[in-house]
């Protein structure tokens, strides 16, 4: 017999106060929600309590929820993980104790089925494309790993989407789902005070986002272009979409051969 775990560990966070026990009535209908499966939920809000995340945070913009996962252990000692199958080293996240904790976060979906991720290495490559997904949805529900990973069962069974920062290993999950969480809120609407910035950045149009300036006019002895201090707001335009294009030829050659593709 296995034991019954004492609560259900679900935090709902704002950055002015401590994490504490989720009531039902306590959620906001209609806010975007993030909810985050972790072993270690007090590094959340981490830096999404800060500037602009922070604030839209505390305004009730959207909200956050972690589910623990050491309360839907195993045993008095309330174990998460065990010893591979056939082999190796390190250690892999139960199904049985993933799953119950997915089941914990499906209870809070209020407005519809939210996104199943899981932050890993081996997942798809995160993108602005993405981000926009999941800022025009409900939320999203972000797991995660620990370890060596998570038992495949518990991936295949819930239909879990694996996501990727990039070619390279976290000790954990909880970094690149701050990163998925800032780069989806960001999105939402009130969150960014000019909404016009979003659609001049790196990634929004297929392209890396030309070179910014601001003063002093002249700092050891570097000059900002002339051309954005002519005030000829159609020639910035065309300078800006040329130096975007430079850099992303330069530096992106699989991002510029994309957007050469989707030219007509």
């Amino acid at each position: 017999m296995t034991d019954t775990p004492r609560s259900h560990g679900r935090k709902a966070i704002t950055p002015s106060l401590k994490p504490r026990d989720l009531m039902a009535e306590e959620r906001l209908a209609g806010v975007w929600t993030a909810q985050v499966i972790t072993l270690f939920p007090d590094a959340f809000p981490g830096v999404l309590g800060q500037s602009l995340t922070g604030k839209a945070l505390k305004d009730g913009l959207w909200q956050l929820e972690t589910i623990d996962l050491r309360p839907h252990g195993i045993g008095r000692h309330r174990n998460v993980d065990d010893t591979p199958a056939g082999g190796g080293a390190g250690m892999v996240l139960r199904p049985d104790v993933v799953g119950a904790a997915i089941e914990t976060a499906r209870k809070g979906w209020r407005e519809g089925p939210m996104p199943l991720i899981y932050l890993s290495p081996r997942g798809k490559p995160f993108t602005q494309a993405m981000a926009r997904s999941l800022a025009a949805g409900p939320g999203a529900t972000l797991l995660c790993g620990r370890f060596e990973g998570v038992d495949q069962r518990v991936l295949d069974h819930y239909e879990i989407v694996e996501v990727s920062l990039g070619d390279f290993v976290l000790t954990g999950g909880e970094i690149a789902a701050q990163a998925v969480l800032d780069a989806s809120v960001r999105l939402l609407p009130g969150v960014v005070g000019n909404a016009e910035s979003l659609d001049e950045e790196s990634h929004s149009s297929g392209l890396l986002e030309h070179p910014q300036y601001t003063k002093p006019p002249v700092w050891e002895g570097r000059e900002i272009p002339d051309v954005l201090m002519s005030g000829h707001h159609g020639e910035i335009a065309k300078w800006r979409r040329a130096e975007a294009e430079k850099l992303t030829q330069a530096r992106r050659p699989d991002m510029w051969a994309a957007h050469r593709a989707k030219k007509p």
